[in-house]
């Protein structure tokens, strides 16, 4: 199997039956699990926030990968980091001072990611590619599940592939919007190796096999 990660995101699960799918991705091929914070203000919505992901991280067995939609997240880095986030990403478009934020996650031993709105140009992350552990390219634009994928988003990678090449080729590059077996080996090619999948998981017949499928579409 290729290098590929999946991150099912848990915006799309079954609210009523959390732990139940929480521990379906702990018994699937799941490499880590994407959870959406929303603050109703950066994006026009509002989801899950500290004690659902305090819930979570009772029955999860792999990585949090905790995705900030949310204005000035330095205030809640710690909270963040105290209730499991492995990964912490924060939107570009967020924070005024970038550079500090990831030095803040940095500081409390845990990967730090930057994400970008579809609009948002990648050159933008040239003086700060060598501090970051991964780049988050919104493929839809934030704050709803279910959307149509961004055509545009495959010259990104691409873009952002060759610029993380020669300063940081372990980055982690991570797509989030409308990732289906459809589009993921064509992802997977333009230099994507971290797949978030909402509904075309949660949604799935057999969510575990829908899994397997994005996994094997790579291959």
């Amino acid at each position: 199997m290729k290098d590929i990660i999946v991150a099912p995101s848990v915006l799309a699960a079954d609210f009523g039956n959390l732990q139940q799918d929480i521990e379906m991705i702990n018994d699937s091929e799941a490499n880590w699990f994407h959870i959406d914070i929303m603050d109703g203000m950066f994006v026009p919505n509002i989801s899950f926030g500290m004690p659902v992901l305090e819930a979570i991280q009772k029955h999860a067995k792999k990585t949090l990968d905790v995705h900030l939609m949310i204005q000035d997240p330095d205030r809640y880095i710690k909270n963040f980091v105290d209730l499991g986030a492995k990964i912490i990403t924060v939107h570009y478009e967020a924070c005024s001072h970038l550079h500090r934020t990831i030095q803040l996650i940095h500081s409390y031993g845990i990967k730090a990611g930057v994400a970008l709105n579809p609009h948002t140009n990648v050159e933008l992350l040239k003086n700060i590619i060598a501090d970051i552990d991964l780049v988050c390219l919104m493929s839809v634009n934030p704050g709803f599940g279910g959307q149509s994928f961004i055509e545009n988003t495959y010259e990104k990678i691409r873009d952002l592939k060759e610029m993380s090449k020669q300063i940081n080729p372990k980055l982690f590059i991570e797509i989030d919007g409308g990732v289906s077996t459809k589009n993921a080996k064509k992802l997977y090619n333009a230099g994507a190796n971290v797949l978030v999948a909402g509904s075309f998981v949660f949604g799935a017949e057999n969510p575990k096999e829908a899994i397997v499928g994005l996994k094997q579409a790579v291959v």
